[in-house]
């Protein structure tokens, strides 16, 4: 945004106000001081965004649900590859909890709830949680 000012000894003022540096200059290249303007550009700061926290969706295992359907879920909803989404169920299996990806809130909760309901939609008891990160 560009400001034009023709007063006189408002370049000091202005310097305060904006803390810009600013230039006197003429517009007919006279050295007139009734038709001196000022040229400011204010920049707006930037306002400091707070990043969302970040939530992690863990998987729990469990007895019943098939290693390949948890595979499947991995892929499909968590956009891993063949190979992490087949370590993330090792791990699963293995340790009893593993982490299928850290999101927003609103974005962990729906991968969560969208992945429950396929698994009851299938008969499959697997569980999903949310843990901040």
């Amino acid at each position: 945004m560009i400001i034009l000012f023709s007063m006189e000894r408002s370049q000091q003022y202005m310097q305060l106000l904006c803390h810009a540096d600013i230039s006197m200059s003429s517009d007919d290249g006279s050295n007139d001081n009734d038709k001196t303007s000022i040229n400011v550009t204010i920049m707006a700061e930037r306002p400091k965004v707070k990043r969302p926290p970040l939530y992690k969706v863990i998987m729990l295992n469990d007895d019943f649900t098939p290693m390949e359907f948890v595979v499947h879920v991995l892929q499909s909803y968590f956009r891993k590859s063949e190979e992490e989404a087949t370590q993330i169920m090792l791990h699963v299996h293995q340790r009893g909890v593993g982490v299928c990806g850290v999101y927003t809130y609103e974005v962990a909760e729906t991968k969560a709830s969208q992945v429950m309901d396929l698994a009851r939609k299938n008969q499959h008891p697997l569980q999903l949680q949310l843990e901040k990160e």
